[in-house]
């Protein structure tokens, strides 16, 4: 009696006491595992299944975890690039020695179902694994905004006359407190990259030279 079972995304076409090696499966060495995704019975009476045969198996017995011969990968970029890359692959598979073929009687057999070692779920495996308490998070520390100067009687000046600041850019200072152009004037080395940090455009103050501009509109 043969079995063509399927597993790895290919099929095998087996017999008892044949030795195989499939797809890397979820299981330990001496441990029986049963393939239930059977194609075909064969022998007296061929079964074939749509697509599998209902209630069938076969039971195998794990030998080892073992790896595949070696694959050369040469890849060469020319023109543009030129470059090259050697890259090595092992395949992980699992060697199996075929113990039994149930023509029925495989839902209930009791042995573990064979599972491919990439396929077993999330759930399964916090099933198997006792739960850890995650480590509080330490806060990192956030770089503070420069405090906001008090503004002038007159009002909040136009920040918009500073390069590059649009009324996007003035809504967030204005919602930073910074409302003239005395206190960008004012700004320190640590006020500038607070406030890189906190506006998330790093850089463009010193790009466009805010201070400079902000210390001839002050003045104006």
């Amino acid at each position: 009696m043969f079995a063509v079972l399927k597993t790895g995304g290919k099929q095998y076409k087996v017999q008892s006491g044949d030795t195989l090696r499939v797809e890397k499966l979820a299981a330990d060495a001496g441990e029986t595992v049963q393939f239930n995704d059977i194609l075909m019975l064969g022998g007296d009476k061929v079964v074939v299944g749509a697509p599998f045969v209902k209630d069938a198996g076969v039971q195998a017995e794990v030998v080892d975890q073992i790896k595949g011969e070696k694959v050369i990968n040469f890849v060469k970029r020319r023109r543009k690039h030129s470059s090259k890359r050697t890259k090595g692959h092992r395949q992980k598979l699992t060697l199996i020695k075929v113990t039994d073929i149930l023509a029925t009687g495989a839902e209930k057999s009791g042995v573990k179902a064979a599972l491919g070692a990439g396929s077993v779920s999330a759930k399964a495996v916090e099933a198997a694994t006792p739960a850890k308490k995650a480590a509080p998070k330490k806060a990192e520390p956030k770089a503070e905004a420069p405090k906001a100067k008090a503004a002038p009687k007159a009002g909040a000046d136009d920040l918009k006359q500073l390069s590059g600041v649009g009324p996007a850019l003035e809504k967030k200072l204005l919602d930073a407190g910074v409302t003239t152009f005395a206190q960008i004037a004012a700004w320190t080395d640590e006020d500038v990259a607070a406030m890189d940090e906190k506006l998330s455009f790093k850089g463009r103050i010193e790009r466009e030279g805010w201070i400079d501009q902000a210390k001839e509109l002050s003045k104006g």
